[in-house]
């Protein structure tokens, strides 16, 4: 029987595969792939990369105000999307509240909803950070949009921003970072 010709590590060097070579190797093996788990931690193989925040109410003050954040998981992820946080790293207005118990999640983006999605958050005002769990994980290849709701727009207008990272479904998850929501507050002319 014929040995397979497998490449052969240079005298001295260890025979370790790099995790991204790994990564590689695993999503495209089969349209299926499990979780990757490394040292009992969950990891994605083909993280999130992009985050789109949608608002329909864009002036200082006005209320109601919606924010939706809308992420797609690659058909490869590796694993299903067990969570986000998203918390506020830029703005003039620190202190405009959100209504936290009406927080939802849905598949499809905003005005095309698709399903409903259990959605657990919570939100820390001095971090301005909000974390959410989904009891029932969102399945690789799905898009997802979550909505975050604030009694009414900052005060004061400025660029936003919201930075978003997504937490894999699995033991030990190990989080990526997705990318910057940003939200454009204006002041009208009063003329």
């Amino acid at each position: 029987m014929a040995r397979p010709s497998w490449p052969r590590p240079l005298a001295g060097s260890a025979a370790i595969m790099p995790l991204a070579a790994l990564s590689l190797l695993l999503a495209s093996a089969a349209p299926a792939v499990r979780a990757l788990e490394l040292e009992g931690r969950t990891q994605f193989v083909r993280a999130p990369w992009k985050v789109t925040l949608t608002s329909y109410t864009t002036n200082v003050g006005q209320s109601p105000a919606e924010y939706f954040f809308t992420l797609s998981l690659d058909a490869l992820a590796g694993a299903s999307l067990g969570g986000l946080t998203i918390q506020q790293t830029r703005g003039a207005d620190w202190q405009f509240p959100f209504a936290v118990e009406r927080t939802r999640a849905f598949l499809g983006v905003p005005r095309r909803e698709g399903r409903q999605i259990p959605v657990q958050a919570s939100f820390e005002p001095a971090a301005r950070r909000f974390t959410l769990h989904f009891p029932e994980p969102v399945p690789a290849g799905a898009t997802v949009t979550v909505s975050l709701r604030p009694w009414f727009n900052p005060i004061q207008a400025d660029t936003y921003l919201f930075q978003v990272t997504a937490i894999p479904a699995g033991p030990g998850p190990v989080a990526s970072p997705v990318g910057v929501g940003t939200l454009r507050i204006y002041q009208p002319n009063d003329w």
